[in-house]
């Protein structure tokens, strides 16, 4: 099942990444979202980073925040800057969620580059023994995700 979400490159921008208002996908737990070509497995507590996100990307360890889309149609918070890219597929919906007919052109900007994820590749990488948060509690940092994945087989 699709959700629309408000979603925010976090790592190495603070407040004003790269950001994008589109549909994805939930695992069956809910903890990793698929989007844009990644899995984002969502982070709690001790876990969140530095730099504010509340999932990370677990091929790259990227810091992203996900939120459901705002009604007033301010997402980006106060101190962010730069347009949101909103997916194509996705506008009409957005519209009727905040009430408007028309999109904000000088805080959006509708985009069809958003690619495609291959969610069930994701998903072993997810669940690759030895990969992903440590079984231990007391191993566990905001920096102890096994990342860069590229294989099961590894």
């Amino acid at each position: 099942m699709k959700h629309l979400r408000y979603i925010e490159l976090k790592s190495g921008h603070a407040d004003d990444g790269p950001a994008w208002i589109g549909y994805v996908t939930a695992s069956k737990t809910g903890r990793t979202l698929y989007f844009n070509g990644r899995g984002l497995m969502k982070l709690k507590g001790q876990r969140r980073s530095d730099s504010g996100g509340n999932h990370i990307d677990m091929e790259t360890g990227e810091s992203f925040w996900v939120s459901g889309v705002k009604k007033n149609g301010e997402d980006r918070r106060r101190a962010g800057s730069g347009k949101v890219l909103i997916e194509a597929a996705a506008v009409a919906e957005y519209l009727q969620l905040i009430g408007t007919k028309k999109l904000d052109t000088s805080r959006c900007e509708v985009t069809t580059s958003i690619r495609g994820t291959d969610v069930e590749r994701l998903s072993r990488l997810a669940n690759v023994p030895g990969r992903g948060w440590p079984s231990n509690p007391e191993e566990i940092t905001p920096y102890s995700f096994r990342r860069n994945i590229t294989s099961p087989e590894e």
